[in-house]
């Protein structure tokens, strides 16, 4: 198989693709009707109009099936590196390798940055200096609200959806469709201006002398979404630890947990499941790979959530994210006012440009917001889908549940009307999926040539050399902090494994599904990432050292090393090999 039954086609203009960052959104590869119903037919559709809207495009450079905002290959999601590099050669006050290290980290086969004739565009600067203006003045974004209210109001009135007909369930994702359009095209906009504040602080740091400006002025900001779950699980883990019942039962381990608390007749498990219940009904959309319309989530698996909150209960009380955060707040503070007036004497221009980048700043919030928006709409899709395949398999139209998001979007309307002429065709396209998963992408794709997945390497199949004692890896600056412990290699946020209070998190790379186990940990460590990466922005929330592309970190580093993590430095050193 050289080409996957979704594969996008590659145009003339914006030839460079990129897994940074889009790895961290879509992990795995995507199903068919993952990819087309939320992505090709909606999301990527809103990509494109945020653009737009943000001023650094012009809706007549996308192609109009397939926006170049970004693509799939082999089922994996990729960002266009070449169209995102046009904010940066586009605008007046950033500039392509601010762009880049913001948004890519500091990887070492970033391809060069090669101007096309095209890339300039004069006539779009007055549309860009607006919203450069608009990022830089704005502490509020009232839309936002509404958005998230919006969606609030769709899961509050989700209907009994085993009381919809086949039809009618099909409809209610129909509806979906274009709210995930409106609300990426939010996201877009919050993304696509993350990355301006970072890339001016980048600047400033240089101006004064000191690299770790930026992740230290960016750091405990407040009203983070995606942290949201994480404050939750704490204070369920709160009632666990202060509880002799319910230490006992999450004692006897994570399976089987839902029926010890059902079956215990104490207030505090009863307590203890009606809180749990209200965590799922407002953070159940969020998991492993939630952006995935087949994936478990929280609220589809509640084991996951629970097997997170039985590692965060090992944590003291001294740990609260909540004092975490309220360092990373004084320590922002603090340097505010140090490099205020640092460059106030230094450059009048430069402090203009420094407070507006603090300003700025509220974006990397917003995009978190937006996020979790979208994923809560994508979670209502979601669950409509499951109720029609769970019927479909207890009929036998469907031989396990996975095999209905094997259809393509076009192909909804022919399942529900004939739903045994499917069978074979999806279960043959789902063993076609599911070695894609065993396969690793290339990490870019450069000038459009997308090797034939048969060429692509099996997962593990390429050696690296393991870290000895004293050996360090030189990642991106993320989270300023130097933090030892042991190091827990965990490629999977829904098997923490043994991780204990203090070890270091080695991940591939982290979505909010992984944010509860920050609150384990005492460092974060991640192989890709740039400077907007959720890694970051949720470790400088809890005020945790982190690191991101750490290329290879979670093959390099042995689980159980002693290391320490230099969140300011970048590197990660090993101190300690495991007994």
């Amino acid at each position: 198989m050289d080409r996957w039954i979704t594969d996008w086609p590659i145009g003339d203009r914006f030839r460079h693709f990129t897994r940074a960052n889009a790895g961290e959104v879509i992990a795995t590869p995507a199903s068919p009707l993952g990819q087309e119903y939320s992505w090709d037919h909606a999301m990527v559709l809103g990509w494109r109009d945020g653009y737009v809207r943000q001023g650094s495009y012009d809706a007549a450079e996308f192609d109009p099936e397939y926006p170049e905002a970004s693509a799939f290959f082999g089922g994996y999601f990729y960002i266009n590196l070449s169209n995102v590099r046009l904010q940066g050669a586009r605008s007046p006050i950033l500039t392509v390798e601010q762009l880049d290290m913001a948004f890519f980290g500091d990887h070492p086969d970033v391809p060069a940055y090669v101007a096309h004739p095209l890339d300039d565009r004069p006539d779009l600067e007055p549309g860009i200096m607006a919203n450069l203006g608009w990022v830089m003045s704005t502490t509020e974004w009232p839309e936002l609200d509404e958005e998230k209210a919006a969606v609030a109001e769709l899961r509050a009135n989700r209907p009994d959806l085993t009381t919809l007909s086949d039809a009618e369930l099909v409809a209610r994702a129909r509806e979906i469709q274009p709210l995930l359009r409106k609300l990426f095209d939010s996201h877009t906009v919050t993304s696509a201006s993350s990355g301006i504040a970072p890339g001016i602080l980048f600047a400033v740091g240089e101006a004064i002398g000191d690299s770790s400006v930026p992740m230290k002025l960016v750091s405990g900001i407040g009203e983070v979404d995606s942290a949201e779950p994480s404050y939750a699980m704490w204070d369920l883990s709160r009632m666990i630890r202060s509880s002799d019942e319910l230490t006992t039962i999450f004692d006897a381990g994570v399976p089987g947990v839902v029926g010890r608390l059902h079956a215990s007749d104490s207030t505090d498990a009863s307590d203890f499941s009606a809180a749990f219940d209200r965590f799922l009904y407002e953070h159940g959309s969020r998991g492993p790979n939630e952006w995935e319309l087949s994936a478990e989530v929280w609220e589809t698996k509640p084991t996951l959530a629970l097997s997170m909150i039985d590692r965060v209960r090992m944590q003291t009380d001294d740990e609260s994210p909540k004092n975490r955060n309220a360092a990373k707040v004084a320590e922002r503070e603090a340097v505010t006012a140090e490099v205020r007036e640092k460059v106030n004497a230094l450059d009048p221009e430069l402090a203009a440009q420094f407070e507006g980048a603090m300003v700025a700043a509220n974006m990397l919030a917003f995009r978190e917001r937006t996020k979790t928006t979208n994923i809560r709409a994508v979670q209502e899709a979601r669950a409509t889908f499951r109720e029609l395949a769970g019927r479909h398999v207890k009929s036998g139209d469907l031989r396990e549940l996975r095999h209905f998001f094997m259809l393509r979007d076009n192909e909804v309307e022919q399942f529900i009307a004939d739903p045994g002429s499917f069978t074979d065709t999806l279960a043959e396209r789902y063993e076609q999926w599911e070695t894609l998963w065993d396969l690793e992408p290339p990490f870019f794709i450069i000038d459009g040539n997308v090797p034939p997945i048969s060429e692509w390497p099996h997962r593990g199949d390429t050696p690296v050399s393991v870290c000895g004692v004293g050996e360090s890896i030189q990642g991106v600056p993320g989270s300023a902090g130097v933090a030892s412990g042991r190091a827990r290699v965990i490629l999977d946020p829904s098997d923490p494994g043994m991780m204990e209070a203090g070890d270091i998190l080695i991940a591939p790379s982290t979505d909010p599904a992984w944010t509860p186990l920050f609150m384990a940990a005492s460092a974060v460590v991640v192989n890709v990432g740039g400077q907007i990466s959720h890694s970051i922005i949720v470790s400088r929330e809890l005020g945790l050292p982190c690191v991101v592309s750490a290329t290879d970190a979670t093959k390099r580093i042995p689980d159980g090393a002693v290391v320490e993590v230099d969140g300011s430095a970048g590197t990660i050193t090993v101190i300690g090999l495991p007994a």
